[in-house]
């Protein structure tokens, strides 16, 4: 069952587990990280930066869940807190605290001989240990251990008073024919507190479980709490009797008193002074952690750097880079777990022009921020600002792939509305940066040749080729749309054409060959849509047009299909139809193609 366990737990897990359904006495001996090294199953541990930074979070749920009364959930934040550093005593001291507090004596004392281990002149361990020994009734080893921690501290009033309670069981003594005692003797009344349905729930009330123990400590208490309904139950639980317990309003007179008074009673709580046994060891309470030089230290350097970057802040917003460079310099030498001062100080070299010295700035906080798990967002800034950098410095397409790639791995940490248009922006000027680095004038007239020499040879779509390539090369030269056009044109393609030559016009309006041919195209087209084509010219443009990609999706498109189903039965449909512009583009493409006629 043990390598079962830690073949899927951790060994502090699966100790405590173990304690759960074990005898306390079996795993007496064996503290956890004696367990932890026969295991052989090393806990993982997150990195450490420092012992303060990684134990203060569970300590301190730890300590709030003790004070809530949360014991069990305080013994597992107090346990990863020991995990962490298992060599604080205060940590196993509160951990005891807990475990006297859930009546786990046999663990609070494992971990109180811990504390006395690591820190042998802590009075308030040995404190610890005899609480512990006082929950197990074992009055000599309390007595014991309340002297010695008197022996470091004698004004010690805790240590006094546990071993005053501890002399006065030894005193009282159980003896053989006392069986009201025997009802409240040792762990054998907590066994059957929890086995009987009718008190179970009672153990998990703090005030119920410390009036148990006040009784357990001296029987004659049981005097101060019989007006309280569980106590009594619990007696007639311990002694084996049927006890009723019931309210007069349930049907059952009670002796001793009106109903009015005993309502009185049982809400009114019992005062701490009259409880004469209870004392303050029996519900210890959480000792503050105490705090290290060099955790001392660490906490001011902290503090120190975060005013220099609030100066360094200040010195950036006022555009002094070079004293603001100094300020975030001092906070990172303070603090290096703050990767906020890299980011900052590369951004003020992103403003000083000093590229390089931000993009290592940036490369570092990634790294700094992965070893230390920082949030996502604060991580994400660093290769933003280094894309940033990047698209500074490019100066030929190529140059924004790094930049690109940069803002891409900022998204995948966090989507950042920011990061996101710096990268719209930076693959738009590395696509217009292309159409410039290939523009070359000189090679356009060389297409645009080759286009015509094609075109004296009759290659329609060879020469089409050329001069669109021509045009990719010197996209405002005016003739390589004239050629392209006239290609177009013969290989009577009208509406491509008609678009070539109105894109030639935006950059020579006043053309005139650009506008002859526009007007060819319209002339064409009319003459199509008029159905004045010979019946082979309208077999060969429909044939041509079936070839025609766009035409083809145009046709097989349902929505188009009803559409041209409209027009033929539905007059009103197509009127609607008519002022969609998308529709009536589509509609010209199929008229111009000779698929549809206008009569």
């Amino acid at each position: 069952m043990l390598m079962g366990l830690v073949d899927h737990y951790p060994p502090y897990c699966c100790y405590y587990l173990l304690l759960e359904v074990l005898p306390p006495s079996s795993l007496d001996p064996l503290n956890y990280n004696e367990f932890s090294r026969r295991t052989n199953k090393p806990t993982t541990r997150r990195r450490k930066t420092t012992i303060a930074a990684d134990e203060d979070e569970p300590k301190s749920k730890g300590n709030a869940a003790f004070a809530s009364g949360n014991f069990t959930d305080a013994v597992l934040h107090l346990t990863e807190a020991i995990n962490l550093s298992p060599n604080n005593h205060v940590l196993y001291s509160n951990r005891s605290a807990a475990y006297a507090s859930l009546n786990k004596f046999s663990e609070a004392l494992i971990d109180a001989e811990k504390t006395v281990e690591l820190k042998p002149d802590w009075s308030k361990g040995y404190s610890r240990v005899g609480a512990a020994y006082l929950g197990l009734n074992n009055y000599n080893d309390a007595i014991l251990a309340y002297r010695k921690g008197l022996k470091i501290d004698p004004n010690n009033e805790v240590l006094k008073s546990g071993l005053s309670d501890a002399q006065s069981g030894q005193g009282r003594g159980r003896g053989p024919s006392s069986s009201f005692g025997d009802a409240f003797y040792g762990p054998e009344m907590w066994a059957k507190l929890t086995s009987d349905p009718r008190t179970r729930t009672y153990l998990q009330q703090p005030d119920f479980v410390r009036m148990m123990q006040d009784i357990q400590k001296n029987p004659n208490n049981l005097n101060l709490y019989m007006k309280d309904q569980r106590v009594m139950q619990a007696f007639g639980v311990l002694l084996g009797m049927k006890w009723d317990t019931r309210t007069p309003e349930e049907g059952v007179k009670m002796p001793g008193g009106s109903p009015e008074r005993k309502r009185r009673a049982e809400s009114e709580p019992v005062k701490e002074e009259k409880r004469a046994g209870y004392k303050a060891h029996r519900v210890p309470q959480p000792e503050p952690v105490e705090v290290s030089e060099e955790e001392k230290e660490l906490k001011e350097r902290k503090v120190l750097a975060l005013k220099e970057k609030e100066a360094g802040n200040a010195a950036y917003k006022k555009k002094d880079f070079e004293n603001a460079v100094q300020l975030y310099t001092k906070a990172i030498e303070l603090d290096d777990a703050d990767i906020s001062f890299l980011t900052n100080r590369a951004a003020v070299f992103l403003g000083m022009g000093k590229y390089e010295d931000c993009m290592k700035d940036c490369d570092k906080a990634v790294e700094r921020g992965r070893e230390l798990r920082s949030d996502y967002k604060m991580i994400a800034r660093a290769p933003t600002r280094k894309g940033t950098a990047l698209v500074k410095m490019a100066k030929i397409s190529k140059d924004y792939e790094p930049a690109i790639e940069t803002f891409q791995k900022a998204l995948t940490e966090h989507r950042n509305p920011e990061t996101l248009k710096k990268l719209n922006e930076a693959e738009k000027a590395k696509k217009e940066l292309e159409q410039q680095e290939y523009c070359d004038p000189q090679v356009a007239d060389e297409e645009r040749e080759k286009g015509n020499q094609f075109f004296k040879e009759q290659k329609y779509p060879e020469a089409a080729s050329r001069y669109t390539e021509s045009l990719r090369r010197n996209p405002k030269d005016p003739r390589g749309y004239t050629r392209k056009g006239a290609v177009q044109f013969f290989m009577k393609e009208f509406e491509k054409a008609m678009e070539t030559y109105q894109a030639g016009l935006t950059y020579d309006p006043q053309n005139q060959e650009l506008l002859d041919g526009v007007r060819r195209c319209v002339e064409q087209m009319k003459k199509t849509s008029r159905g004045d084509l010979t019946p082979e010219e309208l077999k060969e443009r429909q044939a041509k047009g079936m070839q025609d990609p766009e035409i083809q999706n145009i046709l097989t498109d349902p929505v188009m299909g009803q559409v041209l189903g409209d027009f033929q039965e539905n007059p009103k449909a197509a009127q609607k139809h008519m002022k969609n512009p998308l529709v009536m583009n589509k509609i010209k493409k199929l008229i111009s193609a000779g698929i549809l006629q206008v009569k």
